[in-house]
C-alpha cells in the first residue's frame, strides 16, 4: 500500500530516498539523528541506514515545523505531543501561541531596525565624499555600548540634508 508520499508502506529506503521523499537533506537527517530529534535509523546488514514511511512522516513533520520557525527544543515538544494521541490540544495551542508571540516580537524588532536603517540611508548622500551618517551612527552605537552588550537608543534625527557640494 502506498502512502501519500508515494512510498510503499513497510518497504525500506536508503537515506537518499528518504531525503527525496521528505524534502530534508541527507546531511540534516544525519544531524537530526545525532542530536536526538529523530530516532536513529535501523541499520541493514550492509550497515546502511534504512528508513520506512513512518520515518519520512516524522521528517516531513520536522521540516514543516522548522519552516514555521520552531527551534529544536520546541520541535521535540511538538513531536512528543504529536505522538501522544491522548494529549490535550491546549498543550499544543500553548506552545504555538508562545512561538507566535516570539515571532511577533522579532517582527517588531526587525521593523524598528528597518526604520532606523531607512532613516540613515535617506540621510546619506552616497557620493564620493567621506562623510557618511550611516557610519557615524554605527560608530555611536559602538561607543555607547559596553563590550558584548548592544544598547538601543532613540533614532538620531538629522536637522538638515547634507549639501551635495564637496
Amino acid at each position: 500500500m502506498r502512502s501519500r508520499t508515494g512510498i510503499i508502506e513497510g518497504a525500506f529506503m536508503n537515506i537518499g530516498q528518504a531525503s527525496k521523499a521528505s524534502g530534508v537533506s541527507a546531511k540534516m537527517i544525519r544531524h537530526y539523528e545525532q542530536i536526538g530529534l529523530i530516532a536513529k535509523a535501523v541499520r541493514g546488514s550492509s550497515g546502511y541506514r534504512n528508513y520506512q514511511a513512518t520515518d519520512v512522516q516524522v521528517l516531513n513533520f520536522v521540516r514543516r515545523a522548522r519552516a514555521a520557525g520552531f527551534d529544536t527544543s520546541e520541535i521535540k515538544q511538538l513531536l512528543a505531543l504529536w505522538r501522544n494521541r491522548n494529549r490535550p490540544a491546549r498543550d499544543v495551542h500553548r506552545l504555538a501561541q508562545a512561538h507566535l508571540a516570539e515571532l511577533n516580537a522579532r517582527i517588531d524588532e526587525l521593523k524598528a531596525i528597518a526604520a532606523t536603517l531607512s532613516h540613515l540611508v535617506e540621510h546619506c548622500d552616497g557620493d564620493d565624499r567621506p562623510d557618511c551618517p550611516i557610519l557615524d551612527d554605527l560608530a555611536l552605537e559602538i561607543a555607547d555600548a559596553t563590550p558584548g552588550q548592544r544598547k538601543t537608543r532613540p533614532r538620531r534625527e538629522f536637522s538638515r540634508r547634507r549639501s551635495r557640494s564637496p
